[in-house]
């Protein structure tokens, strides 16, 4: 299967939870994802997606960047109190304040963290359903959400797509969305979609 990125909308169709918890986040990129499987095969994505480390990525050049990142972020101090910060424009700090009773705790408690660079803080899950999984992200520069789905693209077979949301904080966050943009677009994301099609397709010949 091949990778390819999804317009806002190719998404937002299947009814995610997302939708109902972060109407007030923009959902910023959204790749459809070169793994297929059945609908039970959709926790070994999410351990898939947990174990991935942007700092011990297989391209040279988007480990460079996330290190020139990881660097920045401890100069400006952009990464300090991580995930205690409060969504921008609201209270609480946690997306988890807005599941559903029947969601509370779907996840468990464990911080994804890149270990090559754990200062940088790391990921806190928020939910786990049968074919949706979404982890937090929060710093000095935007609260964002990676967010996996599980969609039936024909019968009895199933692809992951990938969405990230985003609330930028302050005035420089939505500055620096657009300065990384061209990053995100050309470097990182195909060589994670490389990264993926690769560990799957081990996983699917195992």
């Amino acid at each position: 299967m091949t990778s390819s990125r999804l317009t806002p909308d190719a998404h937002e169709k299947h009814g995610w939870v997302m939708g109902d918890i972060a109407p007030d986040f923009d959902l910023l990129d959204v790749w459809a994802l070169p793994v297929e499987g059945r609908l039970e095969d959709f926790d070994e994505v999410v351990e898939m997606f947990t174990s991935w480390e942007p700092g011990r990525s297989d391209s040279r050049v988007s480990r460079f960047l996330f290190a020139v990142r990881y660097r920045l972020g401890a100069v400006l101090g952009w990464d300090r109190d991580t995930n205690t910060l409060p969504i921008p424009g609201r209270e609480e700090t946690s997306l988890r304040a807005r599941l559903p009773a029947e969601l509370q705790g779907s996840a468990g408690d464990d911080l994804l963290v890149d270990s090559s660079h754990p200062e940088a803080g790391g990921f806190l899950p928020i939910y786990h359903t049968e074919r949706e999984w979404a982890a937090e992200l929060s710093n000095h520069t935007v609260h964002g959400v990676l967010q996996l789905g599980w969609v039936e693209h024909e019968a009895g077979r199933w692809r992951a797509q990938m969405g990230v949301y985003v609330k930028p904080r302050g005035w420089f966050g939505p500055a620096y969305l657009e300065l990384i943009a061209p990053f995100r677009h050309w470097i990182v994301y195909p060589a994670l979609m490389r990264q993926i099609e690769r560990r799957w397709a081990k996983r699917v010949a195992s």
